[in-house]
């Protein structure tokens, strides 16, 4: 294999690029060299969502004192990235559709694959809002207006045809993309230099008390983000060779981790640089901050990087929604079709300003996320290889071969949304809540399924009535 081979996927159908296999295995022949994966993460590593999120982390904790929460992310993410990309690579197939096999259920499978979508939606949203600001501020569109939605809602529309072949088109997107992000990046860093004093980080100040509170909120932003980068990853990672080991996994999370951080730390430098001239509003919004900074060249800058990042989201987003509607309702119009769901959910809650609502969003999805991935690797590494209650290899995921309600999985995750949601209700602090759910679901799960030693992962015997279900007479 020569060198650019490496940074390529193989030769495929156009019907196997544009399904990119969101209802069954990945065949052996369809795998892809790491490199070629990371160089498709990279449009994530490089998401505006990240200048945001390092401005956040400074304005809540400030210097030194960011690194505990980002330090958390950073760690936290490699290791569940290795592990739910090692059992996905091994399998071959989506978290949704092992969500099947591993304690969920064929129909409860769909619960969570609606959970996973539900994240790629609000993706979709924020960064699209993001440019939405850039060429609002630009060319003085009320951002709110007519104007400013049909703005959100044509990019989107090229979003999608961008990416309509799936893992093929972002390979050829990031290709290019990254190059132009860089020397993008550069000129921005010059012009902040040039007209700003730029704060170095004995300047990266919060802009509150920093004590418990904003500790342990900063806390649940990083764990609302951390495992859900391993998550996303894993959508490319199941196209990584079956035999791939934890060494390999860990790879393609740190290639998509150091330039992601890389942004992280640009974004609280930029926005501690900023937040004098600016507010602290703009001075975390990347839609606003680049345009301030480079101008035309600055909405230019955030409409390639939105490209990059926003034909992933549609991407995952479709993914979970073929999954979850293949099983809910028997409705398969083809994966790229479901991209359309994500836009018009995109399109109707756009004028809601979710940057604004930043905190909340990350202490719902870590409620939520966070439990569902949790149960998973608890069901695999626990349950299954450890205890041995089902097989280790070749898990389940069709119909025929798996109950359509595993309650394990379900009950376990139902109780730590509640136990979660407590929390989101203020009825404990909100900072809470994610690390609660997320400790409570999969501790009930093995519980649960090692009390019925394992007996919801397969189909009920032939004329034994499922679990539950009255006995004939």
């Amino acid at each position: 294999m020569n060198l650019r081979d490496k940074f390529r996927g193989p030769t495929t159908s156009i019907d196997d690029q544009i399904e990119s296999f969101a209802i069954d295995r990945v065949p052996a022949g369809q795998r892809w060299p790491i490199p070629a994966i990371s160089l498709v993460l990279l449009g994530n590593a490089t998401a505006m969502f990240f200048f945001s999120f390092g401005a956040q982390q400074t304005f809540l904790v400030g210097w030194p004192q960011m690194l505990l929460p980002i330090g958390y992310f950073f760690f936290g993410s490699i290791l569940i990235g290795m592990l739910t990309m090692r059992v996905a690579s091994r399998e071959g197939l989506s978290q949704n559709l092992l969500s099947r096999g591993l304690g969920f259920g064929s129909r409860g499978a769909a619960v969570t694959s609606f959970i996973y979508a539900v994240n790629y939606i609000y993706y979709f949203l924020f960064e699209g809002t993001i440019v939405s600001h850039a060429l609002a501020t630009y060319f003085h569109v009320p951002i709110n207006s007519i104007g400013g939605i049909a703005i959100f809602a044509v990019l989107g529309l090229v979003n999608i045809g961008l990416v309509w072949r799936g893992m093929h088109a972002m390979s050829f997107l990031q290709s290019w993309g990254f190059p132009v992000f860089l020397v993008l990046l550069a000129i921005a860093m010059w012009k902040l230099g040039a007209s700003h004093d730029v704060a170095g980080m004995g300047g990266w100040h919060a802009t509150g008390p920093v004590g418990q509170v904003a500790m342990w909120s900063a806390l649940s932003f990083a764990n609302g983000q951390m495992i859900f980068q391993g998550l996303m990853a894993t959508d490319y990672g199941r196209f990584a060779a079956r035999d791939v080991r934890y060494r390999g996994t860990a790879s393609i999370m740190l290639l998509e981790l150091i330039p992601m951080f890389a942004v992280i730390f640009l974004g609280a430098l930029i926005g501690s640089s900023l937040i004098g001239a600016v507010g602290k509003s703009q001075a975390q919004d990347p839609g606003f901050m680049f345009v301030h900074l480079m101008g035309l060249l600055g909405v230019v800058f955030v409409v390639v990087t939105q490209i990059r990042i926003n034909v992933m989201n549609l991407y995952s987003g479709s993914i979970a929604l073929s999954s979850g509607f293949d099983v809910a309702a028997h409705f398969r119009p083809g994966r790229p079709w479901w991209m359309f769901l994500v836009w018009f959910f995109g399109v109707v809650f756009y004028a809601t300003n979710v940057i604004n609502h930043l905190g909340t969003f990350l202490a719902i999805t870590g409620v939520l996320t966070n439990t569902w991935v949790l149960i998973i690797l608890a069901d695999y590494f626990v349950c299954r290889r450890w205890l041995g209650l089902g097989r280790a290899q070749g898990i389940e995921f069709r119909e025929d071969e798996v109950r359509a309600w595993n309650p394990c999985g379900l009950v376990s995750l139902g109780v730590a949304v509640v136990v979660g949601g407590l929390g989101i209700l203020e009825v404990y602090p909100i900072y809470y809540a994610s690390f609660v759910a997320m400790i409570v679901g999969p501790v009930l799960h093995i519980a649960l399924t090692s009390a019925t030693r394992g007996r919801f992962y397969t189909p009920s015997p032939a004329g034994l009535p499922a679990a539950g279900e009255p006995a004939a007479r």
